[in-house]
């Protein structure tokens, strides 16, 4: 582990790892800081999404290690991960919708064994525009509303880190906005966040650090302004993003 993983919330290490014989992800390694938000971005079939799902347990991992607060959890089942403290908000199919945003928080506080009603006036405050539409189906909302249902939900647990899996596909830029706005607000709350995005200049705008993919290795990293502001990533990953 290097000088920079040390005292990390969350860090992959040399993974590699794939769905059943296919290996996706080649000596892959991240790490996210206390106090950070990460950015994963890349092209198309680079790994992003994988390297999120080595994290619940979800891949045959080869060789490397996930490490969490010190403590390796590599190949720990996906509930386990959870309850150690690892919230993840997969892309779609994140909500329940048939449930009202109410009972959606409450589903979320699962593995909460008190302090919930607290919890949920905490995540009102985080998320206003939900408190309004509290009685309201989540299933009628807006995709964006729909996405802060789903991250406020992830944050109904005693979270270490948030997973976000692309918070934006297929939002207006209005709600993109909104979404990257909040992410930031969570970040002030104490939570690190791990973000795969595709809209790549958005995210890097609000990151700390950012690592780039391709063909599910690493091609480059740095701080989000550096990365934004690079050239050749700009050329190849950042054209739709401006």
């Amino acid at each position: 582990m290097t000088d920079a993983q040390t005292g990390a919330v969350l860090s992959l290490n040399n993974l590699k790892a794939g769905y059943g014989q296919t290996e996706i992800l080649h000596d892959l390694s991240l790490h996210v800081n206390p106090n950070e938000i990460v950015a994963v971005i890349g092209p198309n079939g680079a790994g992003k999404s994988t390297a999120m799902k080595s994290v619940l347990g979800l891949l045959n991992i080869r060789e490397g290690s996930v490490v969490l607060n010190g403590e390796e959890i590599t190949d720990t089942p996906a509930q386990k991960v959870i309850e150690k403290g690892i919230s993840y908000v997969p892309q779609t199919n994140n909500v329940f919708v048939n449930l009202s945003v109410q009972e959606n928080l409450e589903m979320g506080a699962w593995t909460r064994p008190r302090g919930v009603e607290a919890r949920i006036a905490e995540m009102y405050d985080l998320f206003p525009d939900l408190a309004e539409k509290r009685h309201q189906a989540a299933g009628s909302l807006s995709g964006g509303q729909r996405q802060m249902v789903a991250m406020a939900k992830a944050l109904m647990v005693d979270a270490k880190i948030l997973l976000l899996d692309e918070p934006t596909a297929g939002l207006s830029p209005k709600y993109r906005g909104e979404i990257f706005s909040t992410i930031q607000k969570i970040k002030h709350t104490g939570v690190p966040i791990l973000i795969v995005e595709q809209n790549a200049k958005q995210a890097l705008g609000v990151s700390d650090r950012g690592y780039v993919l391709v063909d599910g290795a690493n091609r480059h990293t740095g701080t989000g302004e550096g990365l934004a502001n690079d050239p050749e990533i700009a050329r190849m990953f950042l054209g739709g993003g401006h």
